[in-house]
């Protein structure tokens, strides 16, 4: 069932179930009232990313303290998304929407990267939880993805299950039409890797090749900045392999 866009949509820490009260944060309790104007009795979406998503009704208890009563499950919890999205993190705001559109195009885990030309040395983990969780909400989402700590792209690639396809976005491809690579893909599990600003390294680009689980691909003739580069290479993906 796809999602309700028309009623606002709640993500909450609580267990969710019939005729069990979970409570809200002070934000929500701001955002409901203060900017939205909702009052007690209203009702709005809930989800956590466990129990699905319920239609749930408010109730104040006083100006700054809310329950969520659920009343209906709307939407069963769908199975997480099984797609790895690792990523070279960039500076704070175009990381913020690389991270959104992430959620937003299917990503069941965000794997941030550090390689060689990364500029961004210190990454705030729970920025990205809450962009995330932000998507989420704004966009039907009910799986929330996994944040996993960065590691180092040698690392990464150490620990890389053999048995899901890695896919690189290579700027130094001979090529730029990346759809006859992809469609002679099986379909299975998948990992997708978006390089830096100043992309791949040239002993990176030459060890990912000679990694039998990866294949790279070209994002066509022009030269993409990396968080367009991101939105690029999933669409792509998921249109061709993935579960679109």
């Amino acid at each position: 069932m796809r999602a309700n866009y028309k009623m606002q949509r709640l993500y909450v820490t609580d267990s969710l179930a019939a005729g069990k009260r979970a409570e809200t944060g002070p934000e929500a309790v701001n955002y409901l009232s203060n900017v939205l104007r909702m009052k007690d009795g209203d009702e709005i979406l809930v989800f956590n990313g466990r129990d699905g998503e319920w239609r749930a009704a408010l109730r104040f208890e006083s100006r700054k303290k809310l329950f969520l009563e659920p009343l209906e499950q709307v939407r069963q919890q769908p199975a997480a998304p099984d797609l790895v999205y690792c990523f070279a993190p960039l500076k704070q705001g175009r990381l913020d929407y690389l991270v959104q559109k992430a959620v937003e195009m299917g990503a069941g885990v965000l794997q941030p990267v550090i390689t060689q030309h990364t500029q961004v040395s210190r990454i705030g983990i729970e920025r990205i939880e809450a962009n995330a969780i932000e998507a989420a909400e704004q966009c039907g989402v009910l799986a929330i993805p996994q944040t996993r700590e960065p590691a180092k792209l040698e690392k990464l690639l150490e620990g890389w299950d053999n048995q899901r396809r890695l896919i690189f976005c290579d700027e130094g491809h001979d090529t730029h039409n990346p759809l006859p690579l992809l469609q002679s893909l099986p379909r299975g599990p998948l990992g997708v890797l978006i390089g830096p600003e100043g992309g791949f390294s040239d002993q990176e680009r030459e060890t990912l090749r000679k990694l039998p689980f990866v294949t790279a691909i070209p994002l066509g003739p022009r030269i993409l900045r990396a968080d367009t580069a991101a939105v690029a290479a999933l669409a792509l993906i998921q249109a061709t392999i993935g579960d679109w």
